[in-house]
């Protein structure tokens, strides 16, 4: 059996816990596609193509992983990709009834996609996209928080040289 899976999310910017789910769903599925949604209501602060050329780099040894970007619904992007398992990561007991909420209405808007949720690794549980941001902007070191490909333009955005 193909099965195809879906890692989808907004990715501003990729961060070790993306990449840690990112290892570990590529060694589950024979085919992980990598969804970066474009989101433009988070108000982003790199733009799709950026985020999908970040999320490419900080995967290239991974060979059965695609980056794609997308924008609508997931279920439509897996619909249209042949997508039936959706990876979700999960790090808190939020996380996981939010993401429990939408994996219900996303089989209920397509019955044939089934949710996995995972675990960042321990070292990386309290990191999200948000968070990095913040510490980037404040001047605070996020060297052990994103992948290597990322840390020069996430200091870029800030206007901090590399250190």
């Amino acid at each position: 059996m193909n099965v195809v899976a879906a890692y989808s999310g907004t990715f501003d910017p990729i961060t070790l816990g993306h990449n840690d789910i990112m290892h570990r769903a590529a060694r589950m599925f024979p085919k992980l596609i990598v969804a970066v949604g474009s989101n433009v209501a988070k108000n982003p602060k790199f733009s799709l193509d950026e985020r999908v050329a970040l999320i490419r780099e900080s995967t290239r040894d991974l060979d059965n992983v695609e980056v794609m970007g997308f924008s609508g619904l997931i279920v439509d992007f897996a619909r249209d990709h042949g997508v039936t398992v959706l990876v979700r990561g999960v790090r808190t007991v939020g996380d996981v009834d939010y993401e429990k909420q939408m994996a219900v209405m996303n089989r209920d808007l397509y019955p044939q996609l089934d949710t996995v949720m995972l675990t960042p690794a321990p070292e990386y549980a309290h990191l999200s996209s948000s968070l990095v941001r913040e510490l980037a902007g404040l001047g605070a070191p996020v060297e052990k928080l994103v992948p290597e490909p990322v840390l020069e333009p996430l200091l870029a955005r800030f206007g901090r040289p590399r250190s």
